[in-house]
């Protein structure tokens, strides 16, 4: 099959950008790296999108303005985004779900542990797995191919211009293309590249677990790169999330992730705290912690809580490791046991307790403690006591191909006529560092329909001149 519009990716974007290019007319081949069982890449461990709404929709309570997303997106970023991108994205967020119910995804109200997004973020029935075989029936329906095991690992390029995709020695040539392959995260050797060595001599991604596909391994994008496509993003930046060490080196997803920090202390292996747990809502803060750990000692640290956090935060998939006090719990991790209670006493002593609401950003803080809990600090003093050891977990990396509100890969500054980029392969546009929680969908379902709709008028715009 020659198609018009040739998608080299299998997740959201992908889909999305596949599923509008047949909605405009264009006949078309999705081309999946993983096996069938596998397929749909990091999107298969999604919960929900991000959803910018002015007035409360069905599954959305109350309103989130653009104003207020684009703020909480300059915040966690520090400024390190394209605005111009991020309103696209931002804006688009408003009205795919209308489009989305059309191809079988469907919204529910968000369950207890996950209160603090029911205003931000619709959550998908089912999870990304659901979402993510609607979009294949649907894909079905409207006659797009799909291949899967096939990776591809080059492409041809004439002045700018995609021609073909190679699998192996397989040469697939289309009218148009969307890279929708995913970053370099599950490229171990990439990742220690990019990370290094530190001043203690150790290569932190060594350490470092994968929290999404093992197929993500970057080919394309390392192969675009080489081919002169204009870059963006600094390979070191991810959306990066503590997760349980115990996690599995791929495919962990969101059942690894560790969600009581807000609701205790954080400690390095020295026993030492190294960061402000309550500094803000976990959505918005969540993100940052993977790469807080990967620059401690043994790229490990240690999220520990009472019997008073119990309840309130989504539970992990391992249980913690639990004792009868704060000893007991240092000894059981495996910490130096003085310099641990130093901490904790340290810790107990300076919380200054007012009314704790972990609903609100409330006024439980510590005086006098480096570094300072601003928001719900609250002695560790109810047995049992709980602590879970973290890994750095990588979601998805930052660095990736340069585009523009029409999603073109570029070189040289010039927008090639026919090839084009969605998803993690340029999210670096809009999140240049940190995260919150659903943007990632926000990203790839904008830019991953802009993509197909430009795929399918560049390939329809060559047939026709083809046939005149």
């Amino acid at each position: 099959m020659n198609p018009d519009v040739l998608v080299v990716g299998g997740g959201n974007a992908a889909l999305c950008a596949a599923l509008m290019a047949a909605e405009a007319g264009a006949s078309v081949l999705l081309l999946e790296a993983a096996p069938r069982e596998w397929r749909g890449g990091n999107s298969s461990h999604t919960r929900n999108l991000r959803c910018m709404h002015d007035a409360p929709q069905d599954v959305l309570v109350e309103a989130y303005p653009e104003e207020e997303f684009w703020q909480d997106l300059l915040k966690v970023t520090g400024g390190q985004t394209d605005e111009k991108m991020a309103r696209l994205a931002i804006r688009a967020s408003a009205t795919c779900r209308d489009w989305m119910r059309r191809h079988g995804v469907r919204f529910q109200p968000p369950l207890s542990g996950a209160l603090h997004v029911a205003r931000t973020n619709a959550f998908f029935m089912g999870g990304g797995k659901a979402l993510v075989n609607a979009y294949y029936r649907s894909a079905q329906r409207l006659g797009v191919q799909c291949r899967y095991d096939a990776q591809v690992d080059r492409i041809e390029i004439a002045e700018g211009r995609f021609v073909a995709a190679w699998i192996g020695q397989e040469r697939i040539t289309a009218r148009s293309c969307v890279l929708a392959a995913g970053g370099f995260e599950s490229d171990r050797e990439w990742l220690r590249q990019a990370w290094g060595q530190n001043e203690r001599g150790e290569w932190p991604a060594d350490n470092f677990l994968i929290r999404g596909t093992q197929f993500n391994k970057g080919v394309l994008l390392k192969h675009l790169l080489e081919l002169g496509a204009d870059r963006i993003g600094d390979p070191t930046q991810a959306h990066m999330v503590a997760i349980d060490a115990r996690a599995p080196l791929f495919d962990g997803g969101i059942c690894t992730r560790i969600d009581c920090v807000s609701l205790g202390v954080v400690v390095n292996r020295e026993g030492r705290r190294f960061y402000d747990e309550g500094e803000d809502f976990w959505p918005k803060r969540y993100a940052i912690w993977g790469r807080l750990v990967a620059q401690q000692p043994g790229q490990i640290g240690y999220s520990i809580i009472d019997a008073k956090a119990i309840g309130r935060f989504m539970p992990p998939v391992f249980p913690g490791v639990r004792a009868n006090s704060l000893p007991e719990l240092a000894q059981k991790l495996e910490l130096d046991v003085d310099a641990f209670m130093q901490t904790l006493d340290d810790y107990n002593r300076s919380c200054r307790i007012g009314s704790f609401d972990h609903t609100q950003l409330d006024d439980c803080r510590t005086e006098g403690l480096t570094p300072a809990k601003t928001h719900w600090a609250r002695p560790l003093d109810t047995a049992p006591f709980y602590g879970y050891a973290l890994r750095p977990g990588v979601t998805f990396t930052y660095l990736g191909l340069k585009t523009d509100e029409t999603a073109a890969v570029r070189f040289q500054g010039q927008p090639s006529e026919n090839l084009f980029v969605a998803g993690e392969m340029m999210a670096g546009n809009v999140l240049g560092k940190g995260y919150t929680a659903g943007v990632g969908m926000s990203i790839g379902t904008a830019f991953g329909r802009i993509a197909g709709t430009q795929a399918a008028r560049a390939a329809l715009k060559r047939a026709a001149h083809a046939d005149a």
